[in-house]
């Protein structure tokens, strides 16, 4: 397994590979044959940025059976999606503000991300995996009171996509076998979220074929695959939450109120 990460020093932006506390410098293009510099840097010395900058990212819903049973759904036929903004993308240790214009409940998501590693359009469920880079830890945040708001029109987008209510990282971990994963969320130090990546509705694999046959996905791409059971309102006025996925990382923000 490597893990890959962003950061920032003395003013530039780098990458790399970590392993603990040490960061292996890359150059060139992390998702095409990247070089080894041999130079290498502790992790405290650097900001830790966002593992990638994505062209656009996907969140699922209703792609876990736990959760579709608990709420009264029926499995979809296919996977539901919306995109979030660009600007909601935050990194590790980033800090999320409630939207001044909402006082309504924010609600976390702790998830897991497939990072696509190559242009992939219309391939096959057997070929998805040579164009996933790696996985992720995605908290998709959620202003939960605006998706019903207008009875004429669900507004899941401006609902997930305010500053912040996109955080991902802090690595990129390939080699994965997500099958085998468990995904973790802590809430000012209570776990509230504990269940199995193999619950899913659609796969990862499946994910990618069947996004990659209606929009082209670019190296860099992220696919927030959706929650199961225990989202939850944050309603401190400060709020320490982590997803934590073994083998992948920590993802740790703060939400102000």
């Amino acid at each position: 397994m490597t893990k890959w990460l962003r950061f920032e020093s003395a003013g530039e932006t780098g990458f790399g590979t970590t392993d603990g506390d040490t960061i292996t410098v890359y150059e060139g293009d992390m998702f095409s044959n990247p070089t080894n510099t041999g130079n290498q840097i502790d992790v405290s010395d650097v900001l830790v940025l966002m593992p990638c900058v994505p062209s656009k990212m996907f969140a699922l819903w209703n792609n876990f059976y736990a959760l579709a049973e608990k709420l009264g759904n029926d499995a979809p036929p296919e996977p539901l999606y919306l995109l979030k903004a660009n600007s909601s993308f935050l990194g590790q240790g980033g800090e999320i503000r409630r939207p001044v214009a909402y006082d309504g409940r924010v609600v976390y998501e702790g998830e897991i991300g497939i990072v696509i590693g190559r242009e992939t359009k219309e391939v096959s469920e057997g070929d998805a995996a040579s164009h996933i880079f790696g996985y992720t830890c995605i908290n998709d945040v959620t202003a939960a009171d605006i998706i019903g708001k207008d009875e004429t029109f669900a507004q899941w987008v401006r609902a997930k996509s305010f500053d912040g209510f996109g955080a991902f990282g802090p690595v990129i971990a390939t080699d994965v076998n997500p099958d085998n994963l468990i995904i973790k969320l802590v809430l000012n130090g209570d776990e509230r979220q504990n269940y199995p990546v193999s619950d899913m509705i659609f796969p990862p694999h499946k994910i990618v074929s069947l996004i990659s046959q209606e929009m082209t996905l670019m190296p860099g791409d992220v696919i927030c695959c959706g929650t199961s059971v225990g989202v939850g309102t944050m309603k401190l006025p400060v709020n320490e939450v982590s997803v934590e996925i073994e083998g992948i990382g920590v993802l740790e923000n703060t939400f102000i109120n």
